[in-house]
């Protein structure tokens, strides 16, 4: 391994914040209570927001800072020439041949905090959020409890990336617990759901946006794209089940979605860039570009079963399932006209694989309640009890560094009083 590829900042090679990394996120620390710009470096993070106001990080200025901020919608507002240029600079000054912040004792003790001593925020002000239905595992198993094997997928499946319009008001940072919804269930039937579910998703935030009427060319999509988090699109499956027909998802959705608090840039990720499965029928011009690619990124969750304190790995799965690759899924939502904005955040829809063990959610891994998920003890889920909490984590693996996206996790509270 190079120099340029070593931090003075000491780091664990199973760490998911090597310097190859450096993901942004929005902390507070005691020292320092209002919310601003860092990033990731093994157990610490770098304050941007210090740095900025030392001159010592001075790219990309507008014309107030951006990095002393509650979101990283400045930052990515500024295109991708200048994400290159910040991320250069960080990776120069976090290099174990750079003696700017080395060598300077009072200088690291005000820059690099403990991740341990501070609170992540939510890392984006997301003004607009679209789940997208983008494995064909996935979607084959849901079509095939509800319609048969015959019909698993629906006519325009293999055509396009299907998706829904989700809430940005309830998305929500790692950490924040959710309560079970009310929700009518069927015909005259009111009350909390009891088939709570997550679903284990990644998305990706637009960093540069357009104007109404001008769509996004796949082989320009690239170009627009910032960064990826981890998403649990938390899901109310009675409550679906009984409106889903003939919009789609509403009240099963909107309730709470958790995003994972480090967003990893398309730069760090680019080691890992991989061929997409082969896609037939072959698609529409638009939606095909011969440069396309998806991510190898291993992904699992892991269940911690109410009033116990160890948790439970079941589930593992990749990001390289996915039929549909983020750049059609952004040609798509983008190829009628729709604008996007900075910050809008497009997630994948379940990420699920060929094996019951890759099963991205819990409809699939109990088949419904019919094959109900064994834990130890003799406890057995269909769906989410109250007080059990959900960790989902994922991961590039390089050959002695790992590109991580740390965890999502919430965990499920009962049901508060409905009027």
């Amino acid at each position: 391994m190079g120099s340029e590829s070593q931090s003075f900042v000491e780091v664990d090679p199973k760490s998911h914040f090597p310097i190859q990394n450096l993901p942004y996120g929005i902390f507070k620390h005691p020292r320092a209570p209002q919310p601003r710009v860092g990033v990731a470096i093994g157990e610490f993070i770098l304050d941007l927001a210090e740095l900025e106001g030392r001159g010592i990080l001075t790219a990309c200025r507008e014309s107030g800072s951006i990095f002393s901020c509650d979101n990283l919608n400045g930052l990515m507002r500024q295109g991708r020439d200048a994400w290159s240029q910040v991320r250069n600079r960080l990776t120069q000054l976090l290099s174990v041949d750079c003696p700017e912040i080395r060598d300077n004792q009072e200088l690291r003790n005000a820059v690099l905090l403990r991740q341990s001593e501070c609170s992540m925020q939510l890392p984006v002000a997301v003004p607009d959020y679209t789940d997208f239905y983008s494995s064909r595992d996935h979607a084959t198993n849901v079509g095939t409890m509800l319609r048969g094997a015959e019909n698993a997928l629906q006519p325009n499946w293999l055509h396009l990336p299907v998706a829904y319009h989700g809430r940005a008001g309830s998305l929500l940072p790692s950490g924040t617990d959710i309560y079970r919804p009310h929700g009518q269930l069927a015909e005259d039937k009111y009350g909390p759901s009891r088939a709570i579910d997550f679903e284990l998703e990644m998305g990706f935030f637009v960093g540069t946006e357009t104007t109404l009427g001008d769509p996004i060319p796949i082989s320009q999509t690239a170009e627009h794209i910032f960064g990826m988090v981890l998403v649990n699109d938390w899901s109310a499956r009675d409550i679906q089940k009984w409106e889903y027909v003939p919009l789609g998802p509403f009240l099963a959705k909107n309730f709470a979605t958790s995003i994972s608090p480090w967003v990893v840039t398309t730069d760090a990720l680019a080691p890992f860039q991989r061929p997409l499965p082969v896609q037939d029928p072959q698609v529409l011009p638009y939606l095909n570009w011969q440069q396309d690619y998806t991510y190898d990124i291993d992904l699992q969750v892991s269940l911690t079963p109410v009033n116990t304190k160890s948790p439970l790995e079941i589930t593992r799965s990749n990001f390289q399932y996915l039929y549909w690759s983020i750049h059609q899924q952004l040609a798509h939502h983008t190829v009628n006209g729709c604008n996007v904005r900075v910050g809008d955040l497009l997630a994948s829809g379940t990420i699920s694989g060929p094996e019951k063990t890759s099963r991205g959610c819990l409809l699939e891994l109990s088949w419904r309640g019919a094959e109900p998920l064994e834990l130890p003890g003799g406890e057995k889920r269909t769906f989410l009890e109250d007080g059990d909490r959900v960790t989902m984590s994922g991961w590039c693996q390089g050959s002695d560094y790992r590109i991580g996206f740390g965890e999502v996790t919430a965990k499920l509270l009962p049901a508060r009083k409905s009027g």
